[in-house]
């Protein structure tokens, strides 16, 4: 885990990607992951920044919310692109990962940055990669996480659900990891870091 944990937080990636998958955060940790979008943007290391295409939803603002924020820092909206995630689905990683899998891998997106905040990234990014697995292996997912807010700030999170201390939060990700292998909703870190391993060795 640990190793996974560091590559995650401390990814290399290309010099630019097809496109960056943004996960859906509550009001008290969104700027993490905006901002990271827009950092990318703006390095042109990324074309596109999607995120989820619902309305307020399990804590997360929704796709106009984000986007009138973004309109705000003056990125365009043809570098947004929505994906759409069932409604007959609760808003949560795994539902979006799946969602966004199934786009990238429609439009023939080859490789993707995934971004989260950073004690939600090593989550969210073994939760693309098990979509990955399932759904499109082919394709190069790549880990950056999003702007670090305050530790001792006390943020909402987990489809708006727990609140605490983003330092915190850390543990409740932990546990969630353990909780969804268990039940094999999430891919073990061995197949994951093979993945990882897999993408390195293709490009070095």
């Amino acid at each position: 885990m640990f190793e996974l944990v560091i590559r995650a937080l401390c990814d290399t990636i290309p010099r630019t990607v097809d496109a960056t998958y943004l996960f859906a955060q509550t009001p008290d940790n969104q700027a993490s992951v905006l901002f990271k979008g827009r950092q990318l943007l703006e390095k042109s290391i990324t074309p596109k920044i999607m995120f989820a295409e619902t309305g307020e939803r399990s804590g997360y603002l929704g796709y106009d919310a984000w986007k009138k924020q973004l309109l705000a820092w003056n990125v365009a909206e043809t570098n947004m692109e929505g994906v759409t995630v069932g409604y007959d689905v609760i808003l949560h990683t795994l539902s979006e990962a799946e969602a966004m899998m199934q786009q990238v891998k429609h439009k023939g997106y080859q490789t993707v940055v995934v971004v989260a905040p950073p004690f939600h990234q090593p989550r969210a990014f073994m939760t693309a990669i098990t979509a990955a697995l399932r759904l499109y292996p082919e394709v190069k997912l790549y880990s950056q996480p999003g702007e670090t807010l305050p530790w001792l700030g006390e943020a909402v999170h987990s489809q708006g659900n727990e609140k605490a201390l983003r330092k915190d939060l850390i543990q409740g990700e932990a546990e969630r990891i353990a909780k969804y292998q268990a039940q094999g909703d999430l891919a073990q870190f061995e197949e994951v870091l093979e993945y990882l391993n897999n993408r390195d060795a293709a490009v070095s």
